[in-house]
């Protein structure tokens, strides 16, 4: 598999781009709060952009709640925020592109038929390629994959080390446009990363898997491709990634003093003994700390009570 072009733009640019299916937890935040340090050490820019394109996970004023969320924890980002329910006729555009020359191809298959087949990868159901090479013709909706390269492809994460992976082998060709008529995240999230010149994504390790895809996809779309740190994602006391799903508490705007001076903390970053207590923009403010983050470096989950003492009632509100 060759080499997508690597981004070269003069400023760098960060960016932040949650799901507005309800209020920032304390993981959601770590995130935010990790790529904007990342941003402005390098002395670059943080963009947010609103992923509000899967309508029946959309909770109805949850975007308007975490941006109101950001700006009280001193996150200003600069230029207006994307929203991606707005370029859903972009992404269609270039999906059919695709299609077009032949990169990616109808699939009429379901779930279940994908499941029952006797291939599988590593991380599951491997897609067997049964529209590969001649689409089935079938009456109602279906989906759009794209073709993905044979051979193994590696990336150096910033955090993570050296990442390896055989697409074709481990998960087969992967979906750009879903049977509900919707761009599937990989391709939204590609194109996007592109368009808004992002030079290096900081996110979660739950997504450092998806950094295979996105960067065939940068390839076969002639798109740079930006640099990649995939922080550690909290996990409950269960294992399970935190998050709205398992029960995550959300964050009022009166929890996130506390839950900043705590974010700068699992990052490895110091606070000023004087302003222990302050507003969380304060404390983002005056904080030092390695933007490489170098104290998580192969750290891939962090689990309750890894970030110093504090009360029970804390660590439930907060984590």
């Amino acid at each position: 598999m060759g080499n997508a072009t690597t981004a070269t733009a003069e400023l760098p640019r960060g960016r932040f781009a949650p799901s507005p299916t309800g209020r920032l937890h304390f993981g959601s935040l770590l995130t935010a709060t990790a790529s904007w340090l990342r941003a402005r050490a390098l002395g670059g820019q943080w963009l947010v952009r609103i992923e509000d394109i899967d309508p029946p996970r959309v909770v109805a004023g949850a975007a308007d709640d975490i941006l109101r969320q950001l700006e009280a924890a001193g996150l200003q980002w600069d230029g207006p925020v994307l929203w991606q329910s707005s370029r859903l006729a972009h992404y269609r555009e270039i999906a059919h592109a695709l299609v077009d020359s032949n990169a990616a191809f109808p699939c009429s298959c379901s779930r279940s038929e994908i499941a029952a087949h006797p291939q599988s990868g590593p991380t599951g159901s491997r897609y067997p390629g049964t529209c590969r090479a001649a689409p089935r013709r079938r009456r109602g909706p279906h989906a759009l994959r794209l073709r993905v390269s044979t051979g193994t492809s590696t990336f150096n994460d910033a955090l993570q080390g050296r990442q390896a992976c055989d697409l074709a082998g481990e998960t087969g060709d992967f979906i750009l446009w879903r049977k509900d008529d919707l761009p599937a995240y990989h391709l939204a999230v590609v194109i996007d990363d592109a368009e808004q010149h992002v030079t290096e994504v900081v996110r979660g390790t739950d997504l450092l898997e998806s950094t295979h895809p996105h960067r065939e996809l940068q390839q076969r779309l002639h798109l740079p491709t930006p640099g990649y740190l995939h922080v550690p994602v909290l996990v409950d006391s269960h294992g399970a990634k935190l998050s709205k799903q398992t029960g995550a508490a959300e964050l009022g705007l009166a929890d996130l003093d506390e839950a900043m001076a705590r974010c700068l903390g699992v990052l490895g970053w110091t606070t000023p003994p004087e302003l222990v207590g302050a507003p969380a923009r304060e404390l983002l403010a005056s904080a030092t700390g390695d933007a490489g983050f170098a104290t998580l470096a192969g750290i891939r989950t962090l689990a309750p009570y890894a970030t110093g003492p504090s009360t029970a009632a804390t660590q439930n509100q907060l984590w």
